[in-house]
Formats: C-alpha cells, structure tokens, sequence
C-alpha cells in the first residue's frame, strides 16, 4: 500500500521535470542549428567514408570518422547548444517559468542539460552507428582488422562521454558568464590550447586529440583481455604482416594481383597509445562532467532572476 501512494507521488514530482524535457526537446529539435547540423554531420560521414573507403582498415575509418566530434568542427555547435538555456535571451522566458509555475530551479536545470545531452547524443548515433555497421558488415578491399563489438561499443561511449561533458562545461559557461558569445569564445580560447598542450604528453584521458588518436587501440580491444594474455598475444602489425606475405605467396603462384596494402596515418595508429586505460579515460571525463553540473546548478541557485 505505501509503495502505491509513493508511485503517484513520484509521479506528480516529476511531471515538471518531464514537461520542461519535452519542451526543450521539441524547440531544439525545429531550430534550424540542430537541423543544419544533423544534416552536415551526415554529409561529411558519407564524405570521410567514401573517400577513404578503400584506403583505410576498420579501426582507422572509424576513428576518422569520430574526429569531427572529439576535435573539430562539431566542437562549436554542442558547446552553442550547451550555453544558450541559462543565458542571454533565455533569461526572461527562464524567470517567468519559474517564478510563475511549480518548478524549482534545479528541476529547470537538469531538464534542459538532460534534453541537450540527449539531442547531442540522438544525433551522433544516429549519424555514426549505421556508418559503423556499413564498415563491418562491407566486403572492402582492404585487410581484415581485428576491431571488436567490444572495442566498438566502448569507443562509442567514450565519444558520447566526452559530448556530455563539452555540454556540462558549455552549460557551466554560460551560466557563470551570462552571455552566450562570450561564453563561447572563452571556451575556443581555452579548449584548444588546453588540449592541444596535453595532447604533446600523449594524455588520452583529457585531451580529446590524444583520445582521437587512441580510439584505434581501443577498437581492437576483447573483453575481458587479461594483461598476461595480451603480453602473450602476437602483435596486430606483426600477424598483419605475416598475413600479407603468406598472401602475396600464394597471389604469386595462383598469378593473381595481390591486395592493395591499407594505408596507416600517423594520427590514428599512434603505438603509444598501447597502454590505453578505458577506466582512466572514463574518470578523466566524467569526473569533470560531474563537477560542471554541480557548479552550475550552485551558480544557478544564488543568481538573481
């Protein structure tokens, strides 16, 4: 009995967290920036992947196909989105919805982060995962990679992870300075040089350029991969390597042309990034994340609206 009256009561208590969601969701999603750039990043994915297609093994096309989202240019539009609810013109519209309806100002709050976050997240999966599948599932003329669904499925959270946080710190921005443009280009005058800086000591767990180029080792990852059996374990480029020759071999005797070797970048096969720690990388971003949240909801409590 007392869990069905707690029911209903959690309910009503989330009723104007949900509404505000919904809202936010439905005004995001018919302005014309997510629009834009849900049709730009579908483009330039069709791009990277068409162009590359028959260059690039599985693991270095699916990292180029995640460096617009670590690095540039989508950047600029998710730390946009992040800054917009809580400043400049938002401010009038946001103190009538709260001064005049049941709402607090942390259920204002969390609602539009949660509706940003989701709107970030909605469009990048639904623009990189059927791109994945087309990769894995595609008979190129390339080598077979060793990428994993493992491998595959963290990569992917770990973008997603590093998208929320640009939303937090965006959120956090615009909230301590009030002012969308200036947020934003203190956040572009200080982003990239940070990550950039931290990219020379090869830190993948806090700059996302380092974590581009990570991302390849991280594909190729198995689960549960003990540190004894991956010492034991051949290296790829030494089984790729081994591959090629056996297959020019019998290329030769068989009079057949042989494969077109796939090209390796520098950027995306990094060796040094061997000892790739998905625990590190989920603390160096989402610890921040968490911080920029509760930061800018004390910020949000003690401003006068």
């Amino acid at each position: 009995m007392g869990s069905n009256v707690k029911t209903p009561k959690l309910a009503a208590r989330m009723m104007p967290y949900l509404a505000i969601l919904r809202h936010d969701m439905r005004t995001l999603w018919s302005s014309r920036l997510v629009r834009l750039w849900l049709g730009a990043t579908a483009l330039l994915t069709l791009l990277l992947t068409g162009s590359n297609w028959a260059n690039f093994q599985d693991g270095t096309l699916i990292a180029s196909l995640l460096f617009p989202y670590l690095v540039f240019p989508w950047f600029l539009v998710v730390v946009v989105l992040g800054v917009t609810p809580v400043s400049g013109a938002q401010t009038e519209t946001l103190a009538d919805g709260i001064l005049s309806r049941p709402v607090s100002r942390l259920e204002y709050l969390l609602a539009t982060w949660s509706a940003r976050v989701a709107l970030v997240l909605g469009v990048y999966l639904v623009v990189t995962v059927p791109a994945i599948v087309l990769i894995m599932l595609a008979k190129r003329p390339v080598a077979a990679d060793t990428v994993t669904i493992y491998g595959i499925a963290t990569s992917l959270g770990v973008v997603g992870l590093v998208l929320t946080f640009l939303v937090s710190l965006g959120f956090l921005t615009g909230t301590v300075l009030r002012k969308p443009l200036l947020a934003v280009v203190v956040l572009i005058f200080i982003w990239y040089p940070i990550g950039l800086i931290l990219s020379i000591f090869s830190l993948e767990e806090f700059s996302p350029i380092s974590l581009n180029r990570a991302i390849s080792t991280q594909l190729r990852q198995s689960w549960r991969q003990s540190d004894d059996e991956a010492k034991g374990e051949t290296k790829p480029e030494d089984a790729y390597a081994f591959t090629d020759q056996m297959s020019n071999f019998f290329n030769v005797l068989s009079g057949s042309p042989s494969e077109p070797k796939a090209s390796k970048p520098d950027f995306f096969e990094g060796q040094k990034f061997d000892d790739f720690s998905l625990l590190r990388v989920t603390l160096g971003y989402g610890l921040p994340t968490l911080a920029s949240v509760f930061l800018a909801a004390l910020s949000f409590y003690w401003r006068d609206l």
